[in-house]
C-alpha cells in the first residue's frame, strides 16, 4: 500500500532525534516572524518591516542548517548584529530594565517572536548534545532573540507607548552604584 503525501505534515515526524523538534520549532518561529511582519506592516514601520522581511528567510535557513547545509554565514550574522545596533541606538533607555510583552500588536507579536527564538534555541542545544551543531547557529538564534526584543520596544516607541518595567518578586534587583 502506498502512502498517500496527504496525510503525512512533515516527513521526518516520526524521527527520534531532537532535530525533529528543533525543525518543528524553528518553523513555528518563522511563522511567528510572518505574523509579526503583518503586525508590523498595518503599523507602517518601513524598517522594521524591511527587517522582518530578511530575517523571515533566514528563519527557515536556521531551521535547514543542523540536518542539511549550513545557510548562515558571518555575513548574515553581521547584519543582524548591525540591526541589533540600529534599534539599541533608538531604544538604549527603554532596555535598561526588564520590560512586561505588551503594547502595540507589532511589538507583542515581536516579543512572541523573541520567545520562540530562545525556544529554538534551547532544543538547538538538545540537538547538539545528539550530534555537532555550527557554533554561529547559537549565535544568530542568541542574538535574534535579542533583535526582536529591541525592535518591540522601538515599536512600542514609534507608536508612543511607555514601556512598563518587571518588577521581579522572585529575583530582586541589585541596587546600581550611586542609587
Amino acid at each position: 500500500m502506498k502512502k498517500d503525501a496527504r496525510y503525512s505534515c512533515y516527513p521526518f515526524m516520526r524521527e527520534k532525534v531532537s532535530t525533529v523538534d528543533y525543525e518543528i520549532r524553528t518553523d513555528s518561529l518563522t511563522t511567528h516572524v510572518g505574523v509579526a511582519l503583518a503586525a508590523v506592516k498595518k503599523e507602517t514601520v518601513e524598517v522594521v518591516a524591511g527587517d522582518l522581511l530578511a530575517i523571515l528567510p533566514m528563519a527557515y535557513h536556521v531551521n535547514g542548517s543542523v540536518r542539511g547545509k549550513l545557510a548562515v554565514t558571518d555575513e548574515d550574522l553581521a547584519w543582524l548584529s548591525n540591526r541589533y545596533d540600529f534599534y539599541v541606538e533608538h531604544v538604549r533607555e527603554e532596555i535598561q530594565n526588564f520590560v512586561l510583552p505588551q503594547g502595540t500588536e507589532a511589538a507583542v507579536a515581536l516579543h512572541l517572536c523573541r520567545s520562540e527564538a530562545k525556544k529554538s534555541y534551547r532544543v538547538l542545544h538538545k540537538v547538539s548534545e545528539e550530534r555537532e551543531v555550527p557554533a554561529i547557529l547559537f549565535d544568530y538564534l542568541g542574538l535574534l532573540a535579542n533583535v526582536f526584543f529591541v525592535m518591540a520596544v522601538y515599536m512600542n516607541q514609534q507608536a508612543g507607548i511607555a514601556e512598563i518595567p518587571f518588577i521581579s518578586k522572585s529575583y530582586p534587583m541589585k541596587k546600581k552604584k550611586g542609587e
